[in-house]
């Protein structure tokens, strides 16, 4: 596979740029296409394999997606993959060159402003914005936040496997996994347990707008988009509005009322970071889980190990989780200035994808990478973010709800296990499982 001939590569930040393409052989396959993720998992993992052996980052040519131009997204000159651990860890820790403020996270095209106002937290910021306002959320996810939650967490936990128990089975995803991140992140903002099941519902249909499921026409995408978001962004208000006369013990509390060094959030940042919150926290943890049952099921010595020594083991074995399913497939940057990574002078403008799912299985870091592993040590994965301002914030939180989701299962439900190949989710940005069947 090798980049298109068409396109250019930059051979030095002075020179012209020439037609020679990087050295992989081409095979039509574009990791920024959709149709791409549609192939099956062994095929992408050998795609990534053979874009990593590449002596540098492939440009790959801008997708034609007409439904998401007519609504204001904006085409470029193709993107960059990034593919290899070192390149991705650099890019990352390098953000005054590859920034998160110009373009969006989860692909190449440019979104509108409409669609920014709602899901541009600070996940799309720079510094000096971007510190700011995670110097004022970040005090709620530190590890001794998390560690004061535990009892929360675990009885969460053991709530939703005895409701499940006397059924016998079912869909793991909807009546497990994606119940507990759920959970945690709506009692931390103080959502209503009445309103979970349409919080979960909405968060569905922004990460999963490319699934036919939750978007039969591709056609409404924008609109039903704006409207889940909007309606997330109402629903946190009303709790703000609320708390600002009213503080509780939870993180709309926090934010509303937080000053630090004289800085405070607006209403509009509040609502962003409550969406980012609903998509990072619930759907990556929620995925993360989903997987770790099915590689457990297909790996019954790895499960048998853990069992055997469950507390021991429960850091690596996460760890490994999360390496192996990666459930952020990618985040994008733009690059600011003239710039060699990888064997590849980028210039202003240049799209970049950065591929956790590749850089996860990179040869050169990580010892039989497609072996799942629950013993792996070291295992500098970047399934939470490359080190650096964007690592992920709720890292912390993570890691405590699959161990303890894992714990109470090996527990309660000693004997649960899949029954069916997981129903993948129809997206470039999430490595989502939308159902999983399972019996005990």
């Amino acid at each position: 596979m090798s980049g298109p001939d068409d396109l250019h590569h930059h051979t030095s930040p002075d020179g012209p740029a020439d037609d020679d393409p990087a050295s992989v052989n081409p095979a039509s396959v574009n990791p920024g296409d959709l149709a791409f993720w549609a192939k099956p998992w062994e095929e992408r993992v050998a795609v990534f394999a053979e874009l990593r052996r590449a002596d540098r980052p492939v440009l790959f040519p801008e997708p034609e997606m007409p439904w998401m131009e007519a609504f204001g997204f904006q085409r470029g000159n193709g993107h960059y993959a990034l593919v290899r651990h070192a390149d991705v860890a650099e890019a990352s820790r390098r953000p005054e060159v590859f920034c998160s403020s110009r373009g969006t996270i989860a692909g190449t095209l440019d979104p509108p402003p409409e669609f920014m106002e709602y899901f541009g937290s600070m996940i799309t910021m720079d510094d000096p914005r971007h510190a700011r306002l995670r110097r004022i959320v970040s005090r709620a996810f530190t590890a001794r936040v998390v560690a004061r939650i535990t009892d929360a967490i675990d009885a969460a936990a053991v709530r939703i496997i005895e409701d499940f128990r006397p059924k016998g089975g079912g869909d793991f995803v909807a009546e497990v996994a994606g119940r507990l991140p759920l959970k945690i992140i709506c009692d931390l903002m103080g959502v209503p347990p009445e309103r979970h099941d349409r919080v979960f519902e909405l968060s569905n249909l922004i990460v999963g707008s490319f699934d036919p499921e939750y978007m039969p026409d591709l056609a409404e995408l924008g609109p039903s988009v704006i409207a889940a978001g909007e309606e997330l962004r109402q629903m946190v208000h009303e709790i703000a509005a609320q708390r600002a006369e009213r503080p509780a013990d939870d993180l709309t509390s926090v934010l509303t009322h937080a000053n630090v060094e004289g800085e405070s959030l607006t209403d509009a940042e509040i609502g962003s970071f409550f969406i980012l919150l609903i998509v990072a926290g619930n759907e990556t943890t929620r995925n993360a889980i989903a997987h770790g049952l099915d590689l457990l099921t297909r790996h019954p010595g790895q499960r048998a190990l853990w069992t055997s020594d469950f507390e021991r083991l429960a850091p690596t074995a996460v760890e490994e989780i999360v390496r192996y399913a990666s459930p952020v497939n990618l985040m994008r940057r733009t690059v600011t200035r003239d710039y060699e990574l990888g064997g590849q002078w980028f210039k202003d403008g240049d799209k970049v994808l950065m591929y956790y799912c590749s850089a996860n299985r990179d040869e050169t870091v990580f010892d039989d990478p497609d072996t799942f592993d629950i013993t792996r040590d070291p295992n500098p994965h970047l399934g939470f973010g490359a080190p650096g301002p964007h690592f992920c914030l709720g890292a912390h939180l993570a890691r405590q709800e699959i161990t303890v989701m894992f714990r109470e299962l090996f527990r309660r439900l000693p004997d649960i296990r899949t029954t069916a190949p997981p129903e993948r989710l129809e997206s470039n940005f999430i490595n989502g499982i939308k159902h999983l069947e399972c019996a005990f």
